[in-house]
């Protein structure tokens, strides 16, 4: 497998890269993201991926980048990666004994030809319920705050996960089955 460009600063996203010994370089994306509270969580998803593949196009030189962008919704309404230790709290009540969807997207951009391919894959998650003492010592850790929704699947979050259907790669910010899947369409698109 060829190198590709991770317009990506996640650690969670490189952690996953590597764990399938999928060889990159990182290049950090210079996009402006859309974010609307409500709407086609799949699109917007989609949309900021390929604005961050696409931002760094020009130093690309000729090989495939890969742009990622995960949100959290939960009734419609979308959860980011949190402002501060209040809004991280906000959330994870909000998560407490819900359902919530996960969305990334994921945009694989061919430098050389000009070719995009672009998907999305939604993940349920289910929280128990969580008291206000546990959101509290979690938020403590720091590891809420850079992720979307304010947890991390791969963890502490872990402990407050009843269940889950679907990808839980795609929970960490990057579904690697459907990336390989992309990564082929690319290929026979070339």
């Amino acid at each position: 497998m060829k190198e590709i460009i991770l317009a990506s600063t996640s650690p969670r996203r490189q952690m996953l890269l590597k764990q399938v010994q999928i060889p990159f370089t990182i290049m950090i994306p210079d996009a402006e993201e859309l974010f609307p509270s409500k709407g086609d969580f799949a699109e917007i998803v989609m949309h900021n991926a390929k604005a961050k593949a696409s931002s760094v196009i020009e130093a690309a030189g000729g090989r495939i980048i890969l742009g990622a962008d995960t949100i959290v919704d939960i009734g419609g309404v979308a959860l980011g990666k949190p402002v501060d230790i209040q809004d991280a709290f906000r959330m994870l009540n909000l998560l407490s004994g819900n359902e919530h969807n996960v969305y990334t997207g994921v945009a694989l951009v061919d430098s050389f030809s000009g070719s995009v391919v672009t998907d999305f894959v939604k993940t349920q998650v289910r929280f128990r319920m969580l008291t206000a003492g546990e959101i509290d010592d979690y938020i403590s850790t720091g590891e809420p705050m850079d992720k979307a929704g304010s947890y991390g699947i791969q963890e502490r979050g872990a402990l407050f996960i009843e269940s889950i259907q679907g990808c839980f790669f795609n929970v960490m910010g990057l579904p690697l089955s459907r990336l390989w899947e992309l990564l082929k369409d690319l290929d026979n698109h070339n």
